[in-house]
């Protein structure tokens, strides 16, 4: 698969993806999943190896049914392997019983949904420092400060989720994520629900999150232009790893897709 609008890389067993030489954030290592058994088995992953590297943006893309939500569901810490490793910075996850996973889930992971997940009886304030809740723990005021103000919400933080747009409630979400630092914020196709003009904004800050606060996100998502706000393109396809987009525009990822269809056709 060639692209002449952007690098593009596959993997070797000696040499698995990454999208740069610098420590990885979380990885995959000959990870496999296969959901039921026998005849009706489906191999949803098949022996991928691939690193996501720390202070990054990477977004993960491939056609229906390639494994994208797998894998990151997987390196989230979300399901359990069928085979192979999960490594977020030091700690291997698939060792860890479910109150660790639990745990590690709620202190070093964030995760921005499609639906938002809002809690609607909570204020704008009180879903964002709900993580900090739930640990016990007060969140850091002078971080907290610099979410609500790079993400534009200063002026919403009362307000409850029936009173905000698609856009500001997606925000809200994306402070939530980032109030306790995680080392990487999983989004779930973050602007499946909004319009073109909120789904830009959302990126935008997911951007901003990566350049100027230090944030690693890995993002799934089915649409070239969102992918194009990312450092790096992961491309899968039938559950494996078929090669990387660098420094990503919309014309260069649609390209890679279109190559897949074509291979797989």
């Amino acid at each position: 698969m060639t692209s002449p609008d952007a690098a593009q890389r596959r993997p070797t067993e000696e040499n698995p993806v990454s999208t740069s030489p610098s420590r990885a954030a979380v990885r995959a290592r000959s990870l496999s999943k296969v959901y039921g058994s026998g005849d009706v088995a489906v191999h949803a992953l098949r022996g991928v190896d691939v690193a996501f590297t720390a202070g990054e943006f990477t977004a993960i893309m491939g056609p229906s049914g390639s494994g994208k939500s797998t894998l990151m569901h997987l390196l989230a810490g979300l399901d359990t392997a069928t085979d192979g490793q999960v490594v977020l910075g030091d700690t291997e996850l698939t060792n860890l019983d479910d109150t660790a996973l639990t745990l590690l889930r709620r202190e070093r992971v964030g995760f921005v949904f499609q639906s938002f997940n809002l809690l609607p009886m909570f204020t704008a304030l009180q879903n964002i420092t709900l993580p900090c809740e739930l640990a016990g723990t007060a969140p850091d005021q002078a971080w907290l400060d610099t979410l609500v103000d790079t993400l534009g919400l200063r002026e919403r933080l009362t307000h409850r989720p029936s009173e905000m747009s698609g856009g500001q409630q997606q925000r809200v979400a994306i402070a939530r994520a980032l109030i306790t630092r995680p080392e990487v914020v999983f989004a779930d196709e973050p602007t499946g629900n909004l319009d073109s003009r909120s789904g830009a904004e959302v990126l935008s800050f997911l951007r901003t999150s990566v350049r100027e606060l230090g944030q690693t996100v890995v993002m799934v998502t089915h649409d070239p232009t969102a992918a194009s706000y990312a450092d790096s393109v992961v491309l899968l396809a039938d559950g494996r790893i078929a090669g990387t987009i660098e420094r990503p525009t919309p014309e260069a990822v649609l390209a890679g897709l279109d190559a897949l269809r074509t291979v797989n056709a």
